[in-house]
């Protein structure tokens, strides 16, 4: 299975967000942090500010609501036409509910787990998903360093996927570098977040280029 770089423009210049967004043309997706300041002690961005990346932005919107009251405002980030909504299992009231009103606004969903959530309660929705976020930090801030605590727990969601029918992409999201990349990968994780490792670099494309080269060294 081919590997996914998502760079999170949580580690980008603020003031140059399109420019930033250029910057990364060659990733699959750029990863958007939304944080409410409740969920997660930060905040960053809302729907107003989404919607106008959205519209000068090269490549797909992979966001992440790091908010309360996620059945509320999830759907209208698949309204707005963002590719991929994930939302967080701890916010979510109900999330079978919310995942297939994503797809049927046209969205991949998603569904995140902070580092010390269980995956197991959450195996029998895998089909209503398009994608598992596994935190390898605890969210909230970029920058932080990979827990190999959650390593165990990415082996667990990949070997679930692969015992069911559902096709799921397995994102991480949290310290990922060119040397944390593949561990991660070879626990099973096929999609990666990546901050400050890719904006931190005096050239971003070849940092994307490096962590594609590293998850595909898992072997």
């Amino acid at each position: 299975m081919s590997c996914h770089i998502n760079p999170s423009i949580l580690s980008a210049d603020f003031a140059n967000l399109a420019s930033e967004l250029n910057a990364i043309k060659t990733a699959d997706a750029a990863h958007i942090d939304v944080m409410d300041n409740h969920f997660v002690p930060n905040l960053t961005w809302g729907l107003p500010v989404v919607k106008r990346l959205k519209e000068v932005s090269p490549i797909p919107f992979d966001v992440h609501l790091m908010i309360e009251d996620a059945d509320r405002w999830a759907p209208e980030y698949a309204e707005i036409g963002c590719e991929s909504v994930t939302f967080h299992a701890e916010a979510a009231i109900a999330p079978i509910k919310l995942a297939r009103t994503l797809r049927e606004s046209g969205a991949r969903a998603g569904m995140a787990l902070r580092p010390a959530t269980a995956v197991e309660p959450y195996l029998d929705m895998l089909s209503e998903l398009d994608m598992l976020l596994i935190m390898t930090v605890e969210p909230g801030f970029g920058g932080q360093k990979f827990l190999d605590v959650t390593l165990p727990k990415i082996r667990r969601a990949a070997q679930a996927i692969q015992g069911s029918d559902a096709k799921l992409t397995l994102q991480v999201d949290g310290g990922i570098t060119e040397e944390t990349i593949v561990r991660a990968a070879e626990a099973g994780a096929d999609c990666f977040v990546a901050g400050s490792s890719v904006y931190g670099a005096d050239d971003p494309a070849a940092a994307i280029e490096g962590l594609r080269r590293a998850a595909g060294h898992k072997h």
